[in-house]
């Protein structure tokens, strides 16, 4: 049984793709306020709709607070 290295640990892009998640991120999280405009939403559609909104948020957050840590952490390496 031949056993494949794992792949090396490549950071390099880290940035950028965390730029776009948080970008898409905010993109779902307006559909999501329009989608909320209708006033024939059912309330526990609404609710969810709410529910995710509050996770987004909260990812938006968590992810912006990562790209802060790798653009540190390549930073330190060009250092």
């Amino acid at each position: 049984m031949r056993r494949d290295r794992p792949k090396p640990d490549d950071r390099s892009d880290n940035v950028d793709r965390l730029q776009e998640q948080v970008v898409n991120t905010i993109e779902n999280l307006e559909e999501a306020h329009e989608t909320l405009r209708n006033p024939d939403l059912p309330p526990e559609q609404r609710e969810q709709i709410l529910a995710k909104n509050r996770r987004r948020e909260e990812a938006i957050a968590g992810k912006r607070e990562e790209i802060k840590d790798e653009y540190a952490y390549q930073q330190r390496l060009k250092d």
